[in-house]
């Protein structure tokens, strides 16, 4: 199977570590092409990372036939267009978060993955958490039955600088790409999807003129509630979500999980990143929906268009304010 990585930043570098070590047990699986903007920084990377070839131009990367998938780690902006130029070119697609910046983009890129018969995965790698799958599992078994979940995700990111310390020529969007991850993962724990969405956005502010805080409460048909915050302006950082049920309460992070009774132990597991493109890769050779597809985190995108379209109405209402003589209202 030839993969093509579409950028070269750090989340591609991730992808292209993890299709390294997959060939340990997939030899047949090969990083042949990859794509950026910048031809020495593409060629760079695919040296550094034994791709094939390397390229500045998308359409003579869709244009190759050996390609049969490409993963889109390009800035968010980019993610819809992209993907549904790689799906009609005959590309299955694992595009990294968020899938598309609108619920209706979302439901175009469903129809087109399955008009074309492809595969089209999304990169939500917290469900890929040890903790997450330990967590997931219990409530699937009935051992955990949820009333909430409290989420918090906050970190300290006021320049377009991103989590390796690498500076990015885009800027990050905290609703469609951070509150993605959040929202998806609380909803998939609870196991259903969001009857009603209520946000708290922030008005855009700072150097980056983007909103900044971010509160989601969500409730679920079978009366769940989810409280989710979310900020960039956090110099202490916190991420976990704390699952509360009738039965038990647990706490998960990335590196572990926590009941009433302390740690549980859990089992050994590859990378998040790893088990997530392991599964993108086998759902193309099996021929099946992948465990995180496009329709899967449908209701994650839903709730985030209804918090989009609150700010929107918020920005509308600020904008006329202040539109009036002296900034006042009529």
């Amino acid at each position: 199977m030839n993969v093509a990585l579409l950028g070269s930043g750090s989340i591609a570098e991730d992808h292209a570590q993890a299709i390294h070590e997959l060939q340990e047990s997939r030899p047949d699986l090969t990083l042949h092409t990859v794509m950026g903007p910048q031809r020495e920084a593409v060629e760079s990377f695919a040296r550094g990372h034994g791709a094939v070839h390397a390229t500045t131009d998308l359409d003579a990367l869709l244009g190759t036939p050996q390609i049969d998938a490409v993963i889109i780690c390009s800035p968010s902006e980019h993610h819809a267009a992209q993907t549904e130029r790689c799906l009609r070119a005959g590309k299955h697609v694992l595009c990294e978060i968020p899938l598309a910046l609108s619920l209706a983009e979302t439901d175009r890129l469903i129809a087109v993955a399955h008009e074309m018969d492809r595969r089209l995965m999304v990169g939500h790698t917290q469900r890929y958490w040890p903790s997450s799958q330990k967590a997931r599992q219990q409530v699937v078994a009935g051992e955990l039955q949820p009333h909430s979940l409290v989420g918090r995700h906050l970190f300290l990111r006021r320049d377009t600088v991103n989590w390796k310390g690498h500076r990015r020529d885009w800027t990050d969007n905290l609703l469609w790409h951070h509150a993605c991850h959040s929202v998806d993962l609380a909803l998939w724990l609870l196991g259903t999807e969001a009857q009603s969405a209520v946000s708290q956005v922030a008005p855009p502010s700072g150097p980056l003129r983007i909103p900044m805080d971010l509160t989601i409460s969500l409730r679920t048909p079978q009366d769940q509630i989810a409280t989710l915050a979310l900020s960039y302006n956090a110099h202490l950082p916190f991420h976990d979500y704390l699952l509360m049920g009738k039965e038990d309460a647990l706490l998960l992070t990335e590196h572990g999980i926590q009941s009433r009774q302390g740690h549980l132990a859990l089992a050994h597991q590859r990378r998040p990143i790893l088990e997530q493109d392991a599964e993108f890769f086998a759902a193309i050779r099996e021929q099946r929906e992948p465990a995180v597809s496009a329709r899967s985190v449908r209701p994650a995108m839903w709730a985030l268009q209804a918090a989009q379209d609150q700010l929107d109405t918020l920005m509308r209402e600020r904008e006329q304010r202040f539109s009036q003589p002296n900034g006042k209202s009529r």
